[in-house]
């Protein structure tokens, strides 16, 4: 039985890696996205699947739309088992979905947190636990059946990072197990369905408005992939990395904002108040939030 696995994300990448080490179920075919533009540069990259694949030896895809005809009959002709997606980021449509047995590894305890954004919606919303589902893909948006679900502490410290690093793991593990033992799959239950959207502008902003042990939660859920930010006086953006929660229900004693106290520089909140421990200017390199200061100064109206 041969495999196709679909995916894009570094995320998925790790999959990948674990299902290549088990040999009834290494993958025959690799389908991801088409190279794309990125860094300063915009100059052409691979998604971390197709470098993986290529690094493993397994034969690499990358159609413009993984559902027009050429795509669907390259995924048949290398098929003859289940395809697994994993982290794809784009619509898998009919009729492929109906042509193949697709399994999906989803990063959250479904039907909590179906969508795009499962791990740093978790983390922003202070959930105790996470985990990953394999589910039977379906048209509609991660409400197929399910037949295997791990569960994952999420640590006060978690970063997207640390958490996902583990996710990952135990999606490559549960997703061999579905396809050594092939469990019942069981419909997802009607209650408790939540959706991850898709993260924006506003969810990287971290707005004084809010209280300081949520921005926190932001702070590690979009870290280092993403990056929250600061607003400052001029307008501009401090990109934050990495902060620590000093009150969580001190009332502003200034107006709500960025502030420098005693060399440190602050976040005051409604209500607590959040340190900045890390940092990246407008333009510039991550640094500790001393450096920052010392080498700008204190940003304008401070």
């Amino acid at each position: 039985m041969s495999t196709v696995f679909i995916g894009t994300s570094e995320f998925a990448a790790a999959v990948l890696e674990r299902l290549a080490r088990s040999d009834a179920q290494r993958p025959a075919l690799v389908i991801t996205r088409p190279d794309r533009p990125s860094g300063r540069g915009r100059r052409l990259s691979s998604p971390p699947v197709a470098d993986s694949a290529r690094a493993l030896g397994i034969p690499v895809e990358q159609p413009q739309n993984v559902n027009d005809e050429q795509a669907r009959e390259t995924i048949a002709r290398a098929s003859t088992g289940p395809v697994v997606v994993c982290a794809f980021g784009a619509l898998i449509k009919e009729p492929l979905l109906s042509e193949h047995e697709i399994l999906n590894v989803h990063p959250s305890l479904l039907p909590r947190w179906r969508g795009a954004a499962p791990v740093e919606r978790a983390i922003m919303a202070g959930d105790a636990q996470t985990g990953v589902s394999i589910m039977r893909l379906t048209a509609g948006l991660d409400s197929g059946p399910v037949c295997l679900t791990g569960i994952e502490p999420i640590h006060p410290d978690d970063s997207y990072g640390s958490l996902a690093a583990r996710l990952q793991e135990l999606g490559g593990e549960l997703l061999v197990q579905a396809l050594d033992q092939h469990p019942p799959f069981r419909e997802q239950p009607e209650e408790g369905v939540t959706y991850a959207e898709k993260l924006g502008p506003a969810d990287r902003l971290l707005d004084p408005a809010r209280p300081a042990v949520e921005l926190e939660r932001v702070v590690r859920a979009l870290q280092p992939h993403i990056g929250a930010r600061a607003q400052l006086a001029d307008g501009s953006m401090l990109g934050v990395q990495r902060a620590a929660l000093l009150d969580h229900d001190a009332a502003p004693a200034h107006p709500p904002g960025l502030l420098v106290r005693d060399g440190r520089l602050l976040l005051d909140c409604t209500p607590g108040v959040l340190e900045l421990l890390v940092v990246q200017p407008p333009g510039g390199r991550a640094m500790d939030a001393s450096a920052y200061l010392r080498g700008h100064g204190l940003p304008e109206g401070l």
